[in-house]
């Protein structure tokens, strides 16, 4: 685990033991939200935080990691009863957009099958539940700012099994909460699977990438996700809450931020209207949220905005290739602004 990658304030707040609401298992670990989770919780609270993963997944080990497949009920159930679980945070699921769309049985399995299979493992036991869902339930054709309210309309598999995953919990265990979360901000364990990550790899390697001028997100630093997560866990929420961030960003401004925090060459970044991107898969539109019934729930404005600085904000289609004078960008600054929530927070 690496420590210059884990927000040391996030070690001040103690609510999990606080409240006796450990061992906590994280299910899901090889996701951006998942893996950054654990990472945090193991860092904070020690040998009383568990991950899983599926077997399959041997690259994904270390202390507290455990293989086993959510599919099977016996052998997940066992696992709860051994390290005497009181606490399940959910963040498992593919949401590979286009390998979905191509395996609609693989994305169903993965993403609802899965959640009715830890369902079934949880049946009867006194242990707290709460499960990550999407922004992507939505299309973002009826000009953003979501409230919990508005009917689920995805246009994509993944969209429509994670819209099937949250009816099972709600229905099955109506004492859960579930969390539609837009983009996590972290680092993912094999250094692709995050919007930065992927991003970041193509100029790396001098590659073009092409992002979306009207695909619109409300992402959020790990560590705020991470503390919203924690209070929820330790509150009796139940129901759907959203929890995107305060700063709605398009896809293309995302990249056109990690271009030019990075110091990368600026004429590698393309941008085109989500139509250009073909039928496979499909883009949703602005499906940013609105997190006001979170914020009033929990007692505090969950989210510092992504990125901190306003100065990183992009105001136009070309900002990117305005760089300051005394900046030129590094990987190191990724890392210090974007990934990890600065210290000045």
């Amino acid at each position: 685990m690496n420590s210059s990658t884990i927000d040391p304030s996030i070690a001040q707040r103690r609510l999990l033991a606080d409240h006796d609401r450990l061992p906590l298992l994280v299910c899901g670990i090889a996701g951006v939200s998942g893996y950054n989770a654990f990472r945090q919780f193991r860092a904070k609270y020690g040998t009383q935080v568990f991950g899983q993963r599926p077997k399959r997944n041997w690259p994904l080990s270390g202390d507290g990691i455990i293989g086993c497949d959510l599919e099977d009920v016996d052998s997940f159930r066992q696992l709860l009863i051994d390290n005497k679980i009181k606490t399940v945070l959910n963040c498992g699921g593919s949401c590979a957009l286009k390998a979905c769309e191509l395996d609609p049985e693989m994305a169903h399995r993965v993403n609802v099958f899965c959640v009715q299979q830890m369902l079934n493992a949880l049946q009867g036991a006194d242990i707290r539940l709460v499960h990550l869902s999407i922004d992507l339930v939505f299309s973002g054709t009826s000009g953003g700012g979501h409230v919990e309210t508005d009917p689920p309309d995805p246009v994509t598999v993944y969209g429509n099994t994670m819209v099937k995953a949250e009816q099972l919990v709600l229905t099955d265990r109506p004492d859960a909460a579930i969390l539609r979360i837009s983009l996590p901000m972290g680092v993912s364990f094999n250094g692709h699977a995050g919007a930065i990550d992927w991003i970041q790899s193509r100029f790396l390697k001098n590659k073009p990438a092409t992002l979306y001028f009207d695909e619109v997100r409300t992402p959020t630093y790990c560590q705020c996700l991470n503390e919203t997560i924690e209070d929820v866990l330790v509150s009796d929420l139940s129901g759907v809450y959203h929890c995107g961030g305060t700063r709605k960003l398009s896809l293309y401004q995302i990249a056109q931020i990690v271009n030019r925090v990075g110091g990368y060459d600026p004429d590698l970044l393309i941008g085109c209207p989500r139509i250009d991107a073909g039928p496979m898969p499909p883009r949703a539109g602005n499906v940013t949220m609105d997190s006001s019934r979170l914020a009033q729930a929990i007692g505090r404005t969950p989210f510092h905005p992504w990125p901190l600085k306003g100065s990183q904000v992009p105001d136009s289609a070309g900002w990117h290739y305005r760089r300051p004078s005394h900046n030129t960008g590094s990987q190191q600054a990724i890392i210090n602004e974007l990934y990890l929530r600065p210290v000045s927070a």
